[in-house]
């Protein structure tokens, strides 16, 4: 299987099932492997004094709270089962992160195949030791934390139960500045853990999920919306539909070009290699029986006679027969 791509709807459906739809078809006919939604209960998530972040802020009402938010943005338990049937109708993946204990509950309950734990997890032992006894497969995105945090957090869920583990590098800020994306960090994950190793991507535009993959990312996630001028937390920093297309592609496109670690000719150029290379020729005409020189030979192309690598082996050997100016020559 290729790299496992993930179009983050996340909560860019406001609340609303008919714009969450929208979202899913607009995910598959991109070409993503999974759509991936949150699922919360506000009042088991965030204190009702909480403020927002500062993202949160410029993205809707500065008066809001977060848990004002929170609960606008839920989607009801009810319609996941309409989201699924809708997810299936088009051909992909419905996922969904749980951001509290209830929530792991009842994503189980709807048989998901794997479970997302986010950033602001990674350090919630209960919830750690919840989910790992899942027995699912486990994303789980290590935004904002250390090396041993993210060591610790694994250890919890290996210990627990938990499938398979793919770990996601993670930058916590929206829109986050290239300046600390940190890319070089996945080859480092992945010695460390010896996990699968992917990208949770919240910088602006596709450049960076694309060369993520590049450096052998298993899995790249991105936040995408209907329309970035939509009231919301998270629709600024994300992809409209015709980006996630181009997305998707040029990562299904640098995965071909990755190829594998065997320096060989691509099938592709062979038929080139005798038209580009060269061969020894005769400089001039050369007499039978003729002492080859640097005064008679010389190197041209097509490559398809007798290899210039084998220059001085010529050198000094006689001409089998006569030979036109730049025939190749034979021995």
């Amino acid at each position: 299987m290729g790299v496992l791509i993930i179009a983050e709807a996340g909560v860019n459906h406001n609340g609303d099932i008919h714009i969450a739809e929208k979202l899913v078809a607009v995910a598959a006919q991109a070409g993503a492997d999974v759509i991936k939604f949150q699922t919360f209960n506000p009042n088991l998530m965030v204190a009702k004094t909480a403020q927002k972040a500062s993202y949160q802020i410029q993205g809707g009402d500065k008066y809001e709270s977060q848990y004002e938010m929170l609960c606008r943005l839920a989607l009801p338990h009810n319609l996941y089962s309409r989201l699924i049937d809708c997810c299936k109708y088009n051909g992909i993946e419905f996922m969904s992160t749980p951001f509290d204990m209830e929530s792991i509950d009842f994503l189980c309950s709807l048989n998901v195949e794997r479970m997302k734990i986010p950033s602001g997890e990674i350090t919630n032992l209960p919830y750690l030791i919840k989910i790992a006894n899942t027995g699912k497969k486990i994303i789980l995105s290590s935004g904002m934390s250390t090396m041993d945090e993210l060591m610790e957090a694994i250890d919890v869920l290996k210990k627990n139960g938990a499938g398979e583990i793919t770990v996601l590098h993670c930058t916590t800020e929206y829109p986050t500045p290239f300046c600390d994306v940190n890319l070089r960090v996945i080859s480092t994950i992945r010695q460390e853990l010896k996990l699968p190793v992917g990208y949770s991507d919240h910088t602006l535009g596709i450049e960076v999920p694309i060369a993520a993959v590049a450096l052998g990312s298993d899995v790249v996630e991105k936040h995408f919306t209907l329309d970035k001028k939509m009231d919301g937390p998270d629709h600024k920093a994300s992809l409209e539909p015709h980006e996630l297309t181009a997305m998707v592609r040029a990562i299904r496109n640098i995965e071909q070009a990755l190829g594998t670690t065997e320096k060989l000719p691509a099938e592709s150029e062979k038929k080139n290699l005798n038209v580009v290379r060269k061969s020894i020729v005769a400089k001039r005409q050369v007499a039978k029986s003729e002492f080859f020189t640097e005064e008679n030979i010389s190197v041209k192309r097509p490559g398809n006679g007798v290899s210039p690598m084998q220059w001085y082996n010529v050198l000094g050997t006689q001409a089998i027969r006569n030979f036109e100016e730049d025939e190749l020559i034979e021995i």
